[in-house]
């Protein structure tokens, strides 16, 4: 009993061994590992559309495509001419990995709808002297007219159907960004406008930008005319004389010259002394640098900075 069961196990066992070469020759023995035909959609197409197909092939070793197996360049029938052909070879397991493209181009125009076939081929492989061939399938697809077979008509002549209008594009962003530029350009030409004292009822803003520049060339040997600039553009802001125990009053209209108060001070002071004092008073170069501080402080003052 023993025995037969050993025999019984023995026979199984050299089964599955001829059945695991049989299986491992023939998957040797296989030129082709993998063919892929790869194409477009098969309808929808007119008169001069291009048709583009993709063959993808993985060969085992020793296996060499023959290019003049591909279809030639040209008219292939009467409708149908290939416009390209190119492949593209590379090394893959042992073995080659193949990509041809062929672009074809077809000229058939139909009444109706009609299918057409793109004829099939064989792709030729050498192997040690030996010919293999893998053959390609022909495909088929479909072709409609260009216009209908019955032409209609109406009173403005013959109907012919327009395209379909392209889809509008969404312009929210560019009118809501387009709106944020113009506000902010508003902005800035009413501040500017502003600054510089162009808005009616607004005091002018120029008053001591003109001041500056008399004082730019001045000496000081000039300087009485210098101090006289200065009086005459605080007068004019003011609308009235300024002096010294006015300035009180003067910065209840004008508080943001309140900054350089000490410097308002001393000028008047100043202008007092040089114009009402003794005779012993000399000026000095630094004076004149001051009052020209002052005079561009006022101005910075003037234009919204200070």
């Amino acid at each position: 009993m023993t025995q037969a069961l050993q025999r019984i196990r023995l026979s199984v066992a050299w089964v599955m061994v001829v059945i695991l070469l049989a299986a491992c020759s023939g998957a040797s023995n296989q030129p082709i590992r993998d063919f892929q035909l790869q194409t477009p959609r098969p309808f929808g197409y007119v008169i001069g559309d291009t048709i583009r197909h993709r063959i993808l092939i993985e060969t085992r070793s020793g296996m060499a495509l023959e290019r003049s197996s591909l279809p030639a360049h040209g008219r292939l029938n009467r409708w149908l001419q290939l416009n390209d052909v190119s492949v593209t070879e590379q090394d893959s397991d042992g073995g080659k990995h193949y990509q041809i493209d062929l672009l074809y181009q077809q000229f058939y125009a139909p009444l109706e709808v009609k299918e057409l076939r793109i004829p099939a081929f064989n792709l030729r492989f050498q192997q040690h002297g030996q010919t293999l061939e893998q053959p390609v399938a022909a495909w088929a697809f479909t072709v409609a007219p260009l216009r209908e077979l019955v032409v209609r008509q109406d009173q403005h002549g013959e109907y012919m159907r327009p395209d379909q209008a392209p889809p509008m594009l969404d312009d929210q962003t560019i009118v809501m960004r387009m709106s944020i530029s113009l506000v902010i350009a508003l902005g800035i030409a009413l501040r500017l406008v502003w600054l510089y004292g162009y808005l009616p009822g607004l005091p002018q803003r120029r008053v001591f930008k003109r001041t500056q520049r008399k004082l730019q060339n001045i000496e000081l040997q000039q300087l009485p005319q210098a101090l006289s600039s200065m009086h005459a553009a605080f007068n004019i802001l003011h609308g009235k004389p300024v002096f010294l125990h006015r300035l009180a009053d003067f910065y209840q209209n004008h508080p943001e010259y309140r900054h350089v108060a000490d410097e308002l001070v001393w000028f008047f002071d100043y202008s007092n002394r040089y114009f009402f004092g003794d005779a012993s008073t000399m000026p000095q170069e630094n004076d004149l640098q001051k009052i020209k501080t002052l005079c561009l402080h006022c101005r910075e003052i003037e234009r919204g900075s200070r």
